[in-house]
């Protein structure tokens, strides 16, 4: 990244340890979507409530059952005495079935099942709009965790640069104070200004550690190194530069809207079922069974008999008329009204919320740009005060702690300056999430042509396919 004033040094080190394997956001965020375990949870979520809604279309299909089986029986019998008779007839009869039937049923007239199968098809859009929003999350999660380490790496980098300032200030009134043109307040307000930046150092140093980690976590991966910005001095702003048009553009693209509106539809569809319970279900049903009777039957009595044959098909037409229920079918009717009604004031409340959302959003990015501009001039007038004070410190008309207020303020406003547009970058991609159109593609556009000069180099003396920059 570059910074006016910074010093030379450091920005060489800076550049040495971001460049050095450095990844992209884009890249990140690849490898993020196959590690991060909430928005595997999310994926997951959807494929079975795929899975789930493709068990509604078996309502309309046809379905095909066949059984098959095989016994034996043993009968043992009495017959009783007739007139020439003069005691009781017994006989015993062994003899084995073989049986097998397909039977088929298809719906001719279910209402309900019909409903079902449409309420299938909008739940799996839902599911779609669910895993848009966990992808939407993850972007802004990461770009969160990225950004975060990139403003860590700077505050240490301007930690390290006061350091060497205090310490070069130390350094002039400890000699000052040798030859007599100081006194000892001017090395011990020194000597104590420099003990608190090796304080903040620390400090900074462990909060880049914490970022990092973080980061880590969210990939995967191992001291993973974000891409330095090369150039922050042109930061994008809102397109379109109205926030009406950035809400109107939610209420037709977020996916919250998107599930609430889905979710209206599948309450509507309900009621239909609900009241499909008091109309008729018309079936169409064939079916056919075979039985082989092996050495006779239960009827064939002690006449011997050989291995019988029985088919038998039919088809026919199946009408189920409801009568009473019990008041179920009416009550339930009630309560999928009552549901609807829920699921319209629900999309009310979403559409209310992403627009509050996408209003909040907007005015954080133009506060962010102004901001930045702010920072811009406060860092322009803080060196200006620096290098006063430093003039009027070695003629005599101003004192070591004027030096080193001046070295604080300006140093902390780099830090400023260099979280604030981050923030700025931050707050454009969280827009575009608060307004349902965040990509992966803004990724790179809002990263991509601050990165590295590999991506411009790479649109020769075209204008940059990404932000739309003129070649340079």
């Amino acid at each position: 990244m570059k910074f006016r004033h910074l010093p030379v040094h450091a920005a060489v080190l800076m550049g040495l340890s971001g460049w050095a394997q450095a990844q992209s956001l884009i890249e990140l965020y690849d490898a993020a979507r196959n590690y991060d375990a909430t928005y595997q949870s999310a994926k997951a979520q959807m494929d079975a409530t795929i899975y789930k809604t493709d068990q509604a279309i078996a309502g309309i299909l046809p379905t095909v059952t066949s059984t098959a089986g095989v016994s034996r029986s043993n009968i043992v019998g009495m017959f009783d005495a007739v007139a020439s008779a003069t005691s009781p007839t017994t006989y015993d009869r062994i003899f084995g079935t073989q049986s097998t039937s397909i039977t088929a049923s298809q719906a001719l007239y279910r209402p309900a099942n019909v409903s079902a199968y449409v309420q299938g098809k909008r739940q799996r859009e839902q599911a779609y709009a669910v895993l848009a929003i966990a992808e939407q999350d993850l972007m802004v999660r990461l770009s969160q965790a990225y950004f975060d380490v990139l403003a860590s790496q700077d505050s240490l980098t301007f930690v390290k640069a006061q350091k060497i300032a205090v310490n070069e200030q130390l350094a002039s009134a400890k000699r000052n104070f040798e030859v007599g043109t100081a006194t000892i307040t001017d090395t011990r307000e020194a000597q104590a200004r420099y003990d608190l930046v090796i304080a903040q150092e620390i400090a900074a140093e462990n909060d880049l550690r914490v970022k990092r980690m973080a980061l880590d976590l969210l990939v995967g991966q191992k001291d993973v190194s974000p891409s330095p910005l090369v150039n922050t001095t042109d930061l994008p702003s809102p397109v379109p530069a109205v926030v009406d048009e950035w809400v109107q553009q939610s209420e037709r693209v977020h996916p919250a809207i998107q599930k609430a509106l889905l979710d209206w539809e599948v309450a509507k569809l309900e009621v239909d079922k609900a009241k499909a319970l008091h109309k008729p279900t018309v079936d169409l049903q064939a079916s056919y069974s075979y039985a082989l009777n092996m050495d006779g039957t239960a009827t064939s009595g002690t006449t011997a008999v050989q291995n019988s044959h029985i088919g038998i098909s039919a088809i026919g037409v199946l009408v189920t008329l409801p009568i009473f229920s019990g008041f179920s079918a009416d009550n339930r009717i009630k309560e999928t009204l009552k549901l609807e009604d829920k699921a319209q004031a629900d999309l009310e409340v979403a559409k209310r919320n992403v627009a509050q959302a996408t209003r909040a959003a907007y005015f954080g990015v133009v506060s962010g740009l102004g901001q930045v501009n702010a920072l811009k001039a406060a860092e322009d007038s803080s060196q200006l005060a620096l290098d006063a004070n430093k003039l009027g410190y070695s003629v005599g008309v101003r004192i070591n702690i004027d030096v080193l207020n001046s070295q604080s303020q300006l140093y902390q406003t780099k830090r400023d300056l260099a979280k604030a547009r981050y923030d700025v970058l931050l707050g454009n991609l969280k827009l575009r999430q608060s307004n349902g159109s965040l990509k992966a593609e803004d990724l790179q556009s809002s990263t991509g042509c601050w990165q590295s000069n590999r991506h411009h180099s790479s649109q020769g003396r075209k204008a940059c396919a990404v932000c739309s920059a003129a070649p340079w």
